[in-house]
């Protein structure tokens, strides 16, 4: 007997109207990815801008305040750091072959088909930092976008009013604003905690005399970004370093390494994030895995950001199911 199945012209329509939407989100990833990235670093930002504000500053004053004073904090430390960190990094860049060498026996590895390895990923290093510099852009736009944002955030309420009513606004307004809370404290409790690592690291790495104490420190304060896996990563080319001097210097950058992870865990995190966005180890661990395998370098640093907002969304639901 044949079974006669009918589709519906509702059905279809709905069906290509989902396709459409999917191919659009698709075609406009790059601008969604900007704006999302604005989201965050706006919502870092916004309890400053509402200080002054509360201050009798007008918004668009706070706003311009605000950001002449952090593009002003990092005029200054770039314009200290960087002539430093070159001259080390292109220095460690030189000298790594020999702390290789010296580490591991030809017998073991291959030096040549080590530097030939390596060279690529020097390579993709400098292409992506040309890329950042020179991309401006894209930078001026998240900048453009945090901007408006900023200036706007008063009105979200009127406006989502306007498309949504006055009743699903504020359930909306309620989840967005928690969203923007949790996000907020992540990124100021990430630079906070980047900082921290790298001064500890530096501070650490001079006093145990190791070379290339700069460049060293600020990849263990960047790779604070990556929580649990960074700590890790960064403690390898300082070890590394250390074992061309000695294995008692090595030693000692090992036992560093785990005085910084033991603070950092039991002191400075709990301090700085006062445990209000933390998420389980195995959460992070899984979300870096996955945000680094679809979207590489940029997923892992956006994946803790992402799980947060998709928390509080739960959360929400959980909360008008149960209504």
């Amino acid at each position: 007997m044949v079974t006669k199945i009918e589709i519906s012209h509702k059905t279809i329509i709905f069906t290509l109207v989902l396709l459409a939407g999917v191919w659009m989100v698709w075609q406009i990833r790059d601008i969604l990815l900007f704006l999302f990235i604005a989201f965050i670093i706006m919502s870092g930002l916004r309890p400053m801008v509402e200080g002054l504000e509360n201050k009798k500053v007008p918004r668009i004053l706070a706003v311009i305040i605000v950001y002449l004073g952090i593009i002003g904090i990092l005029t200054l430390t770039i314009a200290s750091l960087i002539p430093a960190m070159i001259i080390q990094s292109t220095h460690l860049i030189q000298t790594l072959p020999s702390v290789v060498e010296k580490v591991v026996p030809y017998g073991v590895v291959n030096l040549g088909e080590f530097t030939q390895q390596i060279a690529p990923i020097g390579q993709n290093i400098i292409k992506v930092t040309i890329n950042i510099f020179s991309n401006f852009v894209t930078i001026v736009t998240i900048l453009v976008f945090v901007f408006y944002f900023l200036l706007e955030r008063k009105h979200t309420r009127t406006t989502l009013a306007g498309f949504v009513g006055t009743d699903h606004a504020e359930v909306i307004m309620g989840v967005l604003e928690r969203i923007e809370s949790r996000l907020g404290m992540w990124i100021r409790g990430e630079l906070i905690l980047m900082t921290l690592i790298g001064v500890m690291t530096y501070i650490g790495l001079l006093l145990l005399r190791i070379d290339f104490a700069l460049p060293l420190a600020i990849f263990a304060g960047l790779l604070e970004i990556l929580p649990n896996i960074g700590p890790i990563i960064s403690g390898v080319p300082a070890v590394l370093v250390a074992l061309s001097i000695s294995p008692v210097a090595a030693l000692s950058v090992v036992g560093l390494f785990i005085l910084v992870h033991q603070l950092e865990n039991n002191l400075i995190v709990p301090f700085v994030m006062k445990q209000s966005v933390g998420l389980s180890p195995l959460i992070t661990i899984f979300a870096l895995m996955i945000g680094g395998k679809l979207a590489g370098i940029s997923g892992a640093i956006l994946a803790v950001p992402i799980v947060l907002i998709i928390q509080e969304l739960l959360n929400a639901y959980q909360v008008s199911a149960k209504k």
